[in-house]
């Protein structure tokens, strides 16, 4: 197969597995891994869900021993870029099996709109809407996966046990 051949089959993989992070988590009283397709114009990021999703009780949830809260994580961004973080919180959303790894949104009920909702990849575990989850990866800023899917803080290739 010709380099370009491969080019192109890469780009289109990669086109059809963003799009499929598109789609949103389904009601609380569906299967959590179900999904319904949202619409979505390429010229907006990929939008962070702006209330947890199936009604997460976001309560009760207490900051990982030296870890950090998902507001402090975007506080600090600048000076934790390429460190390992850790923290607790509860997954709101699930993507997964796109590109190769499971991606989540996680809250822990700190921050404000636009410092609340953390995602995370991971290849290790797909855990449930509402599950509570233990993460530790590296801190990532303003990565950009194309097609509207922008990130101002990620944490990739985490660890994630569910408590």
């Amino acid at each position: 197969m010709s380099q370009s051949t491969t080019a192109l089959l890469l780009i289109l993989a990669s086109t059809l597995a963003l799009s499929a992070c598109s789609q949103e988590s389904a009601s609380p009283e569906a299967d959590a891994g179900a999904t319904t397709a949202s619409v979505m114009s390429e010229s907006k990021p990929h939008p962070i869900p702006t209330a947890p999703a199936g009604n997460v009780d976001l309560s009760g949830i207490e900051k990982a021993e030296d870890g950090k809260t998902i507001a402090e994580i975007f506080a600090e961004k600048g000076q934790l870029e390429g460190e390992e973080v850790v923290f607790r919180g509860k997954v709101v959303k699930v993507n997964a099996g796109i590109m190769g790894k499971n991606w989540l949104h996680v809250r822990d009920g700190s921050g404000e709109e636009g410092t609340n909702d953390l995602t995370v990849t991971t290849v290790s575990i797909v855990p449930k809407v509402g599950d509570t989850v233990l993460v530790a990866g590296p801190v990532g800023l303003d990565v950009d996966f194309g097609m509207g899917y922008e990130y101002d803080v990620i944490i990739e290739d985490a660890e994630v046990t569910v408590e």
